[in-house]
C-alpha cells in the first residue's frame, strides 16, 4: 500500500496559504479503508494503516492554522478528518470538532441498488462517472451530475465566505465519486486523468477577485458561482 498518500494534498494546502489566502476549503477523499463485501460498502472503515495516514498529514499541516471539520456521515469520513484534526492539534495546530454534513455524503444516489448493478457493468468507477456525467445512468438510480457537483461547490463555497477572522482552513471530507465528479464538472481534471487516490483533495479559495479550485496534480481552474 502506498505509504505517500496525503503527502501531495498537504502540500498542496500549504502552497496555498503560503501565497496568501486567509481561508481555505479543503475537499478531500477519506483514509484507506477495508473492502469487506459481505457488509454495505458504505460501513467499511478505516484501516489501522489508514488512521496513520490520517495522522501523519494532519501532522504535516501548517501550524498556524485553524482546522474545522466536516464529513459525509459515513464513519470512516468523519474519522479520517477528526483524526487528521487531532494531529494537527497535537503538533501545535488549532482545531475543532467535525460535523457531519450530507452534502458531502452520497446524496447524488437515488436508488443504491439500482446503482450497484449499473456500476458492475462499468470497467471501474472512473469509467461509471464518465457514463453518469454522460447520462447514460438511469435518472431512477442517480440526479444528474453536473446537479451533484454544483452541491458539493455549494457546501464548499459556504464554508469558504462564512464570517471569521483566524487563518482556517475547513476540511471537507468525501468519497472518491464525490472528487472524480466534481473535478470534471467544473472543468478542472477529467474523469479519464489521475486516479484519486486515498487523502486526495481539491482546495477552493480566493486570490485577488478570483475564486480558485486546485488540485496537487498541477490543475487549476477559476471558478463562478451561480447567483441564486
Amino acid at each position: 500500500m502506498n505509504n505517500h498518500y496525503g503527502q501531495a494534498t498537504a502540500a498542496l494546502v500549504a502552497e496555498v496559504f503560503a501565497e496568501g489566502a486567509a481561508r481555505a476549503v479543503l475537499l478531500m477523499r477519506h483514509s484507506a479503508r477495508e473492502f469487506n463485501r459481505d457488509i454495505h460498502d458504505l460501513l467499511n472503515p478505516l484501516t489501522d494503516h489508514g488512521r496513520d495516514l490520517c495522522t501523519n498529514l494532519g501532522q504535516a499541516l501548517p501550524k498556524d492554522l485553524y482546522v474545522k471539520g466536516y464529513a459525509s456521515p459515513a464513519e470512516r469520513c468523519v474519522e479520517t478528518a477528526q483524526i487528521v484534526i487531532d494531529a494537527h492539534v497535537r503538533a501545535g495546530g488549532e482545531g475543532g470538532r467535525t460535523r457531519p454534513v450530507e452534502g458531502l455524503g452520497v446524496f447524488y444516489c437515488v436508488d443504491q441498488m439500482k446503482m450497484w448493478k449499473v456500476m458492475s457493468e462499468a470497467d471501474g468507477l472512473a469509467d461509471y462517472v464518465g457514463r453518469w456525467i454522460g447520462g447514460e445512468v438511469p435518472r431512477d438510480a442517480m440526479i444528474p451530475a453536473e446537479i451533484a457537483a454544483r452541491t458539493v461547490l455549494d457546501v464548499m463555497y459556504g464554508k469558504l465566505i462564512a464570517a471569521g477572522s483566524q487563518r482556517q482552513l475547513d476540511l471537507c471530507v468525501s468519497h472518491d465519486m464525490t472528487l472524480y465528479t466534481v473535478r470534471h464538472q467544473l472543468g478542472l481534471e477529467p474523469v479519464t486523468g489521475p486516479d484519486v487516490e486515498f487523502l486526495d483533495g481539491l482546495i477552493l479559495y480566493s486570490k485577488g477577485d478570483d475564486l480558485l479550485l486546485a488540485s496537487h496534480h498541477g490543475g487549476l481552474v477559476k471558478i463562478a458561482i451561480e447567483s441564486a
